[in-house]
């Protein structure tokens, strides 16, 4: 059963994100902030749903929400001040956006960086216990999801449709007959040792 609030505060927002161990693509975060006689069945971590159930709660989420948003933060940005720093300036930059201004922070993992001073808590794996962090796991997920989406269709030879940018055997297969686009994190290792030996031998041929 998860828990509507974690302080006394009247707004208290919960804060996560998406696609941190993404090759390509953007990490997503969200921050929402929950009236107090919210109730929504089969809200939950969004890795515990299925895509279909986190479509259909999204919309639900959002019209019962007292707000909420959504940013993307780019790989060329994930490159410059590491992974780690762009999912806290992600949830950070959702945060500055919410109006009104919450009062306090409940934010999914153990790290963070202060916001305007506003009080905060880090929660281990929060988005299973707080329905705030829960509902801005789904938005995170599902809004990446539907970015992912759209730079398949200029790339569809990665199939991010289906990973969304994950490091699968199938994407990894891609990376190396095909390289790398704009779209990838040029700071991660894009293949294991054997593959990117293979590759270089591919190169040199």
């Amino acid at each position: 059963m998860l828990i509507l609030k974690h302080s006394a505060f009247e707004y208290e927002t919960g804060t996560d994100e998406a696609g941190r161990g993404c090759l390509a693509g953007p990490v997503t975060a969200a921050a929402i902030i929950l009236p107090e006689n919210f109730e929504l069945d089969l809200l939950n971590d969004s890795k515990q749903l299925s895509e279909k159930t986190r479509e259909h709660l999204r919309p639900l989420i959002q019209q019962k929400a007292i707000c909420y948003h959504v940013t993307h933060i780019q790989p060329e940005v994930i490159d410059e001040i590491n992974i780690l720093n762009a999912s806290i300036r992600a949830m950070q930059e959702c945060i500055v956006k919410l109006t009104p201004t919450p009062h306090y922070i409940i934010v999914d993992g153990n790290r963070f960086k202060p916001v305007n001073n506003i009080p905060h808590s880090c929660i281990i794996k929060g988005d299973s216990k707080y329905l705030s962090i829960a509902a801005a796991s789904v938005l995170a997920k599902t809004y990446r999801d539907d970015y992912m989406n759209k730079l398949h269709e200029e790339y569809p030879m990665y199939n991010w449709k289906k990973n969304k940018g994950y490091p699968t055997l199938e994407h990894r297969e891609a990376i190396r007959k095909y390289g790398i686009t704009k779209y990838h994190r040029k700071s991660f290792r894009m293949l294991p040792e054997q593959m990117e030996l293979e590759f270089e031998m591919l190169r040199n041929e």
